[in-house]
């Protein structure tokens, strides 16, 4: 201990001491600065948005801020600390300039996963339980951190994206909602009896319960918006509560089918209309039905008898020698069978009853 003497000391303590002292003062007294701010405006979100999910968001933010802040007061209160003591700082910072570069390097992936993450919970962009659409990819928000957003599809499958990814966010579910409806009927049909129907439908729906809570505003009806191929186009929308617009939306659908079916208004379908063609004189071309028997196109002497000719009894070759033919029948013999005419076969050749075809 030579050379320290009390005079040094005393030396020391009123100058560098006390300097070093008033350093740790104003980094506390900035430390409960940062305290109470962060405080404040965590009491003053909560007072304005109380649902649990807002909740979670400023504490997050919070912790964020409360943690950076504590790391930048620390660091800067250490460097001066250390200066006061006679340490050169210098070489100190380049030091940690190249450290700094090089783990930017490495981690700078991280780095701008961090920072975009703070200003998706900064800017509250998305929350636990929207429905988002991220670089094109739909589904529900599981979980949102400084490094990632999760999301989960209709189908199940979770969609994991860092922040530093996000190019553009698409929430659906953001304050309130919209059910977009685009109706189509005949071109037949009045639009403004059409449009009446559908506020009816709607008006009826906001009087009872669930929906009376999840729909916000009456209908509105945008009007004709297209002509279509076949049928006019009328747009409209239902402000609903967020996330209840898909079963507000298939709840109307499913009474307008039966408004529009007790109204007589027609929801049209495709159609297809086949042309035969028609010779130059202006003549129809034919319809050939080789395919039908003579009963199905009205037997030998049909409607469709012109068209296709019937056809001979299948087995017509003549019999063999020794072989007994069939004696034809008298008209006696004719007159004498039942009155119940009996459907005829192929190439308009009757029946018998027995199912053979007859001589």
């Amino acid at each position: 201990m030579q050379g320290i003497t009390w005079p040094a000391v005393r030396d020391w303590l009123v100058s560098t001491g006390v300097s070093i002292l008033l350093v740790l003062v104003l980094t506390y007294v900035a430390m409960q600065v940062l305290r109470f701010g962060i405080r404040q405006f965590r009491r003053r979100y909560e007072a304005r948005h109380a649902d649990p999910e807002s909740v979670k968001r400023v504490t997050t933010l919070a912790r964020i801020l409360r943690g950076g802040g504590m790391a930048i007061l620390f660091l800067v209160s250490g460097m001066m600390i250390l200066t006061q003591l006679g340490i050169k700082m210098g070489p100190v910072l380049a030091a940690a300039g190249i450290g700094g570069l090089a783990i930017g390097f490495g981690a700078q992936n991280l780095v701008r996963d961090v920072i975009s993450g703070f200003f998706i919970l900064f800017e509250d962009q998305v929350r636990v339980g929207d429905v988002v659409q991220l670089n094109g990819q739909g589904g529900l928000v599981e979980a949102v951190t400084l490094r990632h957003i999760r999301l989960r599809d209709l189908s199940g499958t979770v969609h994991y994206f860092p922040n530093g990814t996000i190019d553009r966010v698409s929430n659906m579910t953001k304050e309130f909602s919209y059910y977009m409806i685009d109706m189509g009927v005949a071109y037949r049909e009045d639009v403004d009896e059409v449009a009446a129907v559908m506020q009816r439908v709607a008006e009826e729906m906001r009087g009872e319960e669930p929906w009376s809570a999840d729909i916000l505003e009456p209908l509105e009806v945008l009007g004709l918006d297209k002509f279509a191929d076949s049928a006019l186009v009328v747009r409209a929308r239902i402000k609903t509560v967020a996330l209840r617009q898909w079963a507000a939306g298939r709840e109307f659908n499913r009474r307008l089918k039966k408004a529009f079916d007790a109204a007589g208004i027609e929801i049209p379908f495709p159609h297809r209309t086949v042309y035969w063609g028609q010779a130059k004189d202006g003549t129809p071309a034919r319809l050939h039905l080789g395919g039908l028997d003579a009963a199905e196109r009205g037997g030998p002497s049909g409607p469709l008898a012109e068209s296709a000719p019937a056809k001979p009894p299948e087995d017509s070759t003549p019999p063999a020698a020794g072989d007994s033919a069939v004696a034809p029948r008298s008209a006696a013999t004719e007159d004498a069978r039942p009155a119940r005419r009996n459907p005829r076969g192929r190439g308009g050749a009757p029946v018998d009853e027995d199912g053979g075809y007859e001589a």
